[in-house]
């Protein structure tokens, strides 16, 4: 009965599939005049009403005739989708909702008979598409408060996380809890006024709806096939992997995984309210010890925690159907719809981007020669268009007569400078009338060709304080200088006689971590971790300490760090300094020759750092550069050593470290770790803090060497906390990766004779590991496919112990492989580490006031660790005097409660990604100047996507993933060959400069292709080699510039190893190719890279 049951799902399923390529195909021959066919996929609940059916029958108009994403089988991957339509405007996105306005046969809206024209500007849409709010609704409305919450207890709706897909807006991805995939939102209408990082209410499609994922078994229903099944690629962050973080342990692990993932921002606000006065910082009042009416701030988990215990039953069995239906059909990929917005993202209230003045003038001004009356609709209607930096977001509508005055009057002045201005924006209001949000400019940060301004914006965009620690802050701490109090040596153990030294960046100044290591007289080592006890100064609930929490993170802008604490402390008195006396919290490892920790110590200690090495130090007394025996230490270039120490003791230390290291990742990697690191992109900076050059940089092994010990100190802190406070603890767990992206990547290194086992982290970086030796000679693309493997891995979070107390099995770290984790080593930096910090003394403290009751009871001195040792006493803690001793030191610590440790962790998870983000458009920024200032750079690309339409490329020189379209490109001529799937592009120069069918004038050629003669190239290379064109030895340098002097184009002359490729151009996946790369936006629109083929030919 079950086999005729499912046969009989699957062969609905099939029997969809075919329908849907059958009214594809109808939808292509009928173009330009699509029918709007009724969904067969509107619940019941909108069945009743006529006009929202209306909006769902233009829905599924979207889906078949507009954006074809979700039919295809390729398109259903969030990072960049390769089909027919995705460079869809918004203008034609607009003839889905309101036909009537618009031609069929002209792009152009039609107003009283007369058509408006289209802007010249790339950005814009025509004018009169703004101010139609009104006319009809385009949205169906959002769901109340409490229809929601009702169908989230019964399972109707899941509660997600909204994510927008900023290579074609029409697409957007749901992430729910406790699901393996996502769910695809697409078409304007299904997305339903949305924006991305809400939280949102959706629901579920039917499962003939679903789409066919790319990389399944199967024929795909992909409109364009071609494309999806020779390509991965990719996202549309420019700072490629660079963004590793700061972190000594996430970097490899954590930081370089984790890209552009929005979290919730904190408080409960349904659609209905409104976005005004929203704060970009935690309440210091709930941090301090006070729950909001719920405990904690909602997050997309908080579905599991709803209504009554029935209720959570409800949804636990309507999220195992979802689960079951993906698993039983894991080419299908879910998609849905969105009914309510739950939670309003903070990026809202952060939107940052460009004026569209040039389209307000125009505007105006026809109607000046119309005749209409300009000053009545500038009073009440007129709108201006706003153009967001953040291509996940929509174009929005700024009501004229809500601009500042300082706005208005250059308006009124057709000041055509306005336009360049980087401006702040807040979204108001999106009504179910109106096809775009309405907002209202804040403030102006400056000319967007500048450096500051983009600064300036993007700590406003991700709510980053910038500002000074306030006096009552800097009040908490001591006066300088500082040394330590008398009656902390007698209560802590003295290790100042221990060579104890720091391995850091040598640019560092927050040093919160050193290292030692002992030979015991059994042969093993017993391995010093000790960090800066910032505790000591931080003092819970004090102004200080409210701060820190605010900030929560150290953001690092590339040229410069905003501290999260102040520079007295986190550089001085809390820095583990050379030569000076600092307090510190101690993890002594003794670790046997297999690697394995037999016993362990942790307590509070002073200590006196030797010397400070870089990592460049280090790693040369690990290949041996600095040998005692012939290195002159009393060289500049060698730090100052402290104490009585020889350098004998530092090399000694350091090479025994590193080989307990190698022990202990070869142990880790055995028992199932995945590391995903690939190179970095280095920015150099001049002496005025302009970036000249940028380079790659991998990680040395003297990088890995204090990683190892990080990694095992953050692990034993996180085993004491949760066994001795189970419900309080916080700790850092990564999901599984997610199954959709990781079928897609497994799919592409199939299709290349590359195998890969994902089936559990430890098999995932096994395979790969053979994949790097079987592309030894091709280390750029295995940098590549490392960098692509990343795309599937989820996000990490901090979580309180009590969040998921009956979902032990989700407290596992993926990429570590480990059950337990927590982050406890940069205190100085990371706001949770302080957190865990307080409670790692809390355990210790419990574990002293137990010890002392045995020792009253039994009247002998009790010297075994209950609560901290390897083994931990579960009797111990379970007793009455284990529990009151437990309760004592948390109280007397202040370890947060579970419903503010809730909090705490909510609010750190979106810091920590925001200074990622910070990172990520800083590196961004200083790509982009560097490009402005050399105006091209020549490089080699790697063909990763390709079909008739475009290509996508990663170009591993700026670790940066881009495409080429070079459809509709005058004198291009593209042929492709499906059998071969093989790409030839060649020049016609009598090419028309219109296509049939087109929509409107070609592209130039120089926006696909920078072309040059073959006799510039040879140029370029004899005076390169010193000759002149018949082989003789140039004099001077009076030849560098060897290209046609009406060139509008300069050439790094560092660059010319590159030679331009010829037509025709014949191409595959995998090729390599020249690109050009240059500098896009800034006084025009965003910043962007622009990326062209690099070519050569006679005809041009």
């Amino acid at each position: 009965m079950k086999s005729t049951v499912e046969q009989s799902v699957v062969q609905r399923v099939d029997d969809a599939d075919k329908e849907k390529k059958k009214k594809r195909r109808s939808n292509r021959r009928s173009k330009q005049n699509p029918a709007s066919s009724a969904s067969s996929n509107v619940p019941a609940c909108f069945s009743s009403s006529s006009s929202k059916q209306q909006v769902f029958n233009m829905h599924s108009l979207n889906e078949q005739g507009l954006s074809r994403a979700s039919d295809g089988a390729f398109n259903y991957m969030p990072p960049m989708h390769i089909n027919e339509q995705l460079d869809t405007s918004e203008g034609q996105t607009m003839q889905m909702y309101g036909q009537e306005m618009f031609s069929n046969s002209s792009p152009h809206p039609i107003v009283c008979g007369r058509s408006l024209g289209t802007s010249t500007d790339k950005y814009s849409l025509p004018y009169h598409q703004m101010v139609v709010c009104g006319q009809r609704n385009y949205f169906i409305p959002h769901w109340s408060t409490d229809a929601v919450e009702k169908a989230l207890e019964k399972g109707d709706v899941f509660k997600a996380l909204f994510r927008v897909n900023a290579y074609n807006r029409l697409e957007a991805y749901c992430k729910i809890d406790g699901v393996p995939t996502d769910v695809l939102i697409s078409g304007i209408p299904a997305q339903n006024r949305a924006v991305e990082g809400d939280i949102v209410a959706i629901t579920v499609d039917p499962l003939t709806s679903w789409t066919r994922m790319k990389g399944s078994n199967g024929v795909s229903d992909n409109s364009s096939p071609v494309e999806d099944c020779n390509s991965f690629l990719v996202n549309d962050e420019m700072a490629g992997d660079s963004c590793k973080g700061n972190d000594k342990v996430d970097h490899g692990h954590e930081d370089h995984l984790y890209r552009n993932f929005p979290i919730p921002g904190r408080g409960c606000c349904f659609a209905e309210s409104t976005s005004h006065g929203a704060t970009y910082g935690l309440d210091s009042t709930r941090l301090a010890g006070h729950s909001g009416p719920n405990g904690h701030y909602p997050s997309t988990s908080d579905s599991l925690h709803i209504g009554s215990c029935i209720g959570q039953s409800e949804v636990l069995n309507a999220l195992d159907k979802l689960r079951s239906m993906i698993n039983s059909f894991p080419s299908k990929g879910p998609t849905g719809r969105v009914v309510a917005v739950i939670e309003r993202s903070r990026r809202r209230d952060a939107v940052v981007g460009y004026l569209n003045v040039k389209q307000w003038i125009s505007y105006r001004n026809f109607n000046k020669k119309e005749g209409m009356k300009i000053k009545s609709l500038a009073a009440e209607q007129e709108y201006i268009q706003l153009i967001p930096n953040d291509r996940k977001f929509m174009k929005m509508m700024v009501l004229v007569r809500d601009l500042p005055n300082y706005i208005k009057k250059r308006l009124w002045n057709e000041d055509l400078t306005v336009e360049r201005d980087l401006v702040a924006a807040q979204i108001d209001n999106w009504p179910e009338d109106c096809h775009v949000p309405q907002a209202h400019i804040l403030h102006i940060f400056g000319r967007g060709s500048e450096v500051e301004p983009h600064i300036d914006a993007i700590l406003f965009e991700n709510a980053i304080c910038s500002e000074e620690f306030s006096l009552e802050a800097l009040s908490c701490l001591p006066h300088l200088p500082w040394e330590v109090p008398p009656e902390e040596f007698r209560s802590r153990i003295d290790l100042r006689n221990l060579c104890v030294f720091t391995i850091d960046p040598s640019t560092a100044t927050d040093l919160d971590d050193a290292l030692s290591i002992e030979k015991l007289p059994n042969e093993n080592f017993r391995v010093g971790i000790h960090i800066a006890d910032v505790t000591y100064f931080v003092l819970p609930d004090t102004a200080l300490d409210i701060e820190a929490q605010l900030r929560s993170t150290s953001v690092s802008m590339s040229q410069q760090k905003l501290s999260m604490l102040p520079a007295s402390l986190s550089e001085n008195v809390g820095s583990l300094n050379p030569g000076v006396d600092r307090l510190v919290f101690s993890i002594f490892l003794d670790i046997d020759h297999a690697g394995n920790v037999v016993d362990r110590w942790i307590g509070r200690a002073v200590m006196q750092s030797c010397c400070k090495l870089s990592y460049d130090h280090a790693q040369d007394i690990i290949d041996g550069v600095i040998d005692v025996e012939t290195s002159n230490f009393s060289d500049n270039c060698y730090p100052q050593l402290h104490g009585n120490f020889e350098w004998s003791d530092v090399v000694r230390s350091v090479n025994c470290l590193y080989k307990i290291s190698k022990m202990l990742k070869e142990k880790r990697f055995s028992d199932g770790a995945l590391r995903l690191e690939g190179s970095k992109v280095v920015f150099l900076f001049d002496e005025y803090g302009n970036p000249y050059d940028s380079m790659l940089c991998d990680q040395k092994e003297s990088n890995f060497l204090v990683e190892e010990f990080m990694l095992l100190a953050n692990r034993t802190a996180a085993e004491v906390i949760c066994r001795a406070f189970p419900d309080s603890a916080l700790l850092r767990r990564h999901p599984e990766p997610n199954m959709r992206k990781l079928i897609e990547f497994e799919a592409f290194c199939l299709k290349h004779g590359l195998e890969l086992d994902t089936s559990s982290s430890g098999q995932f970086h096994q395979s790969l590991e053979r994949i790097r030796e079987k592309l030894k000679g091709d280390s750029v693309l295995f940098d590549i496919l490392i960098s692509y493997a990343t795309r599937p891995m989820q996000l990490a979070s901090y979580f309180c112990t009590r969040d998921l107390k009956d979902n032990e099995n989700e407290w596992g770290h993926y990429a570590l492989a480990l059950p337990l984790y927590t982050h406890f080593t940069s205190p100085l930096r990371q706001y949770p580490d302080i957190v865990v910090h307080r409670t790692l003394a809390a355990a210790m403290e419990a574990e002293k006031l137990y010890q002392n009751k045995l020792q009253v009871n039994s009247g002998e001195e009790v010297r075994k660790s209950f609560f901290t040792g390897v083994y931990f006493d579960k009797s111990a803690a379970e007793s009455l005097d284990g529990k009151e001793a437990l309760l004592a030191a948390a109280l007397k610590n202040k370890v947060p409660g579970t419903e503010l440790l809730a909090d705490v962790a909510a609010y750190c998870n979106e810091r920590k990604l925001a200074s990622r983000r910070v990172k990520d458009a800083c590196d961004k920024l200083y790509m982009w100047v560097l490009l402005k200032k050399k105006e091209v750079i020549l490089s080699e690309a790697r063909i990763m996507g390709l079909g008739p339409r475009f290509m996508s490329i990663y170009i591993q020189k700026l670790a940066i993933e881009r495409r080429i379209n070079y459809d509709e490109v005058e004198d291009l001529t593209v042929e492709w060959l499906d059998a071969t799937t093989t790409l030839v592009l060649s020049l016609y120069a009598n090419k028309p400069g219109f296509r049939k069918g087109s929509a409107g004038k070609l592209r130039a050629l120089e926006d696909v292709a920078l072309v040059v003669s073959p006799y510039e190239v040879s140029q370029v290379t004899l005076e390169k080699d010193g000759l002149d064109e018949f082989g003789a030895t140039n004099a001077g340098d009076a030849g560098v510039a060897a290209l046609d002097k009406e060139s509008s184009t300069k050439f790094d002359i560092s660059d010319n190893e590159i030679n331009p490729a010829v037509f025709p151009f014949t191409v595959r996946v995998l090729s390599t190719i020249p690109v050009a790369l240059h500098a896009v936006g800034g006084d025009d629109g965003p910043l962007d890279i622009g990326v062209r083929l690099y070519m050569t030919s006679y005809c041009r």
